[in-house]
C-alpha cells in the first residue's frame, strides 16, 4: 500500500506522505495544548477535571499519541481560556 498514490490539490501524494503530515499535525496540536497549559501553571489532572476528560487522554493528546476529535480540542481550549485558533496555530 506504500506505493498507492492519491490525487490532492493537483498533486499525487502517497499514503505515507499523508500519514506523516497527519502525525505532524497531531503532535503540533498536542504541543500547543501543553504550552498553553504550562503558561497557566495547570497540571494535566486539573485540566482533565475541568474538561471532564480522563487524565490519560489529555496526556496522550499532549504527547501526540492519539488523534483526538475536534470537539475535545475545542473543550480543552475553552478550559484553558484560549481561542481554538491558538491551539490550531502553526499547522
Amino acid at each position: 500500500m506504500a506505493g498507492l498514490l492519491l490525487y490532492k490539490q493537483g498533486f499525487l501524494i502517497s499514503f505515507e506522505t499523508m500519514n506523516q503530515e497527519k502525525n505532524e499535525i497531531i503532535k503540533k496540536v498536542g504541543e500547543n495544548i501543553r504550552k498553553q497549559r504550562a503558561l497557566q501553571n495547570l497540571t494535566i489532572e486539573k485540566l482533565a477535571l475541568s474538561a471532564n476528560m480522563e487524565y490519560s487522554q489529555i496526556s496522550r493528546i499532549e504527547r501526540g499519541v492519539i488523534n483526538t476529535s475536534l470537539y475535545h480540542v475545542y473543550r480543552i481550549s475553552k478550559c484553558l481560556g484560549v481561542p481554538l485558533k491558538e491551539i490550531l496555530s502553526d499547522l
